[in-house]
């Protein structure tokens, strides 16, 4: 009986002290209005750099949604790929803390998860974003991504890769169109 007063003191205790602790969610600011203007469904035209100067190409589709109440954006990508399905899965957030947009990415074709950190230009429309991903030998390389949105209903995104000069070298470019 003793243990169980307790249990109740301690309980009507923290329920009152709940409400002094509790803050409101955070809402979605002027940042966020990008991630919702890629809300929707794409079609995307890849090319693709090959390690012997050749060019892949392959179709797809992405398909972005806005959640979390608008806090991020969600991504799922379907494409086939050199004969194969591939898939990824990405998210991305505004960080008010570093003032960067910030997210991870997952495919089927990489090890691991990917993490990004990137900034907007409102005046070029363009993203710059820096990822930290696995290659297959298992050694963590950096990409710069570039982003741009010359309108509502279209989009593009260019992969740049070292190359062998230490230079960086166009490594994969996507092409999004809106589906209507």
């Amino acid at each position: 009986m003793r243990l169980r007063l307790f249990a109740i003191v301690i309980t009507l205790g923290a329920l009152s002290a709940a409400p002094a602790l509790a803050q409101a969610p955070p809402q979605p600011g002027p940042e966020h209005a990008l991630l919702k203007a890629e809300a929707g469904t794409w079609d995307a035209a890849l090319e693709m750099a090959m390690p012997d100067g050749t060019k892949m190409t392959a179709k797809g589709v992405q398909t972005d949604a806005v959640g979390c109440n608008g806090l991020c954006l969600i991504t799922d990508f379907k494409a086939d790929m050199m004969g194969m399905p591939f898939e990824g899965h990405g998210l991305t957030t505004w960080d008010p803390a570093k003032k960067k947009y910030v997210g991870s990415w997952a495919d089927s074709m990489t090890p691991g998860m990917s993490t990004t950190e990137g900034t907007y230009d409102p005046a070029a429309k363009k993203m710059t974003t820096w990822m930290e991903a696995l290659d297959p030998s298992g050694t963590v390389g950096k990409m710069r991504s570039e982003n741009a949105y010359p309108d509502a209903d279209h989009k593009s995104m260019t992969m740049f890769m070292k190359g062998p000069d230490g230079k960086d070298a166009e490594g994969m470019k996507i092409v999004y169109t809106r589906r209507k």
